[in-house]
């Protein structure tokens, strides 16, 4: 029996899997999917999780019951590439013909001394977990600082502030302002309904070192009192992936061919924020490329020519502010209000349903 091994059941492992099962798998071919959990956490939605507006259950998609699929739980510490194993720790390793790794990302802290002692994660299901239980321990008036003004952290705000109105909630950012990456208007909405609900926006800070309860800005002497920070300024792979010693792009992610696998290993896909794709990481992108992935296996199964794939595309960016507002690029045309946030709740219901 030939093994197909996916290391990942995020947006792009679980879509590689998914999209094979509804086409015909070979009978000599089986999936093995690997995870630290049973179940699929919807991660563009760990920052509710973080601020308790909703419940680790209403984020837990089940993972594929189907008899060409075997489920493994575990920490993958190494993929050995020339003799095609996948170790795991306290486990037997497992072998395999062809490999995907989709493991995702970390928090990347930029050399920052203190940042990953002293500040709280969102990247994974149980560090989002452990934030709720730090947020929801932040005494009545206490302050959080919320560090990097992209998507997540707006996002992180705009739900804690809508689940603990008590607190003072700051977003630091190094940059001029809130989501700088996204158009003007986008960016003065988003402004507009942080001074309406009392979030401060710090922009030009250049933090330098975290103490517990102070960080240190390199552009203001002043200290930074804090009660809690979360950190989300800047992913990177993960630390197996920082470890393999293959080309790589300036943010740490393999390089892979056209058809998404390693140039020197034909063999071992590379799905989502672990590959050095041309667009930003996400769990849409992830989706888009393992559907692509799956159709290439499907062709060298099936002895056929491999596939000419098209460009990745995404349908838009969403973000909520809270549960009443939200806002998105779709197409290029800039969305504001109830809409996006009601598109971002269909969005996530399909997730719930693998409807795509």
């Amino acid at each position: 029996m030939r093994k197909l091994v996916i290391l990942g059941g995020g947006y792009g492992g679980l879509a590689i899997a998914n999209e094979l099962l509804e086409k015909h798998l070979p009978h000599d071919v089986s999936i093995v999917l690997i995870d630290r959990m049973p179940f699929q956490g919807l991660k563009t939605e760990y920052y509710a999780l973080a601020a308790g507006t909703v419940t680790d259950l209403e984020l837990r998609v089940k993972f594929p019951i189907d008899p060409r699929v075997s489920l493994a739980y575990g920490e993958v510490t190494d993929v050995d590439m020339e003799l095609k194993l996948v170790h795991l720790d306290g486990q037997d390793s497992i072998a395999y013909n062809w490999l995907v790794i989709g493991l995702g990302c970390t928090d990347k802290y930029h050399g920052i001394e203190g940042a990953e002692q002293f500040s709280t994660s969102i990247q994974s299901f149980s560090a989002a977990r452990r934030t709720y239980a730090l947020l929801n321990d932040v005494k009545p008036y206490g302050q959080v600082s919320i560090v990097g003004g992209g998507l997540s952290g707006v996002e992180v705000a705009a739900e804690l502030r809508e689940s603990r109105p008590d607190l003072n909630i700051r977003i630091l950012d190094r940059g001029p302002s809130v989501l700088s990456a996204f158009p003007g208007k986008l960016q003065r909405f988003v402004a507009d309904w942080f001074q309406e609900h009392n979030v401060e926006m710090w922009g030009n800070v250049g933090l330098t070192r975290l103490e517990g309860g102070i960080l240190h800005d390199a552009n203001n002497p002043a200290p930074i009192y804090t009660d809690a920070t979360v950190w989300t300024a800047g992913i990177q792979p993960v630390e197996l992936v920082q470890r393999i010693h293959l080309p790589k792009d300036n943010q740490g992610r393999l390089i892979i061919n056209e058809y998404h696998q390693l140039p020197d290993y034909n063999d071992v896909f590379i799905v989502g924020d672990c590959a050095a794709l041309p667009l930003s990481p996400s769990g849409q992108a992830a989706g888009a490329q393992g559907k692509q992935i799956a159709e290439v296996l499907q062709a060298i199964w099936h002895d056929k020519s491999l596939p000419r794939l098209g460009k990745l595309k995404l349908k838009g960016v969403l973000g909520s502010l809270g549960k009443k507002s939200g806002f998105g690029l779709m197409g290029g045309t800039a969305l504001m209000g109830r809409v996006p946030r009601l598109v971002k709740s269909g969005v996530l219901w399909r997730s719930k349903r693998h409807l795509g």
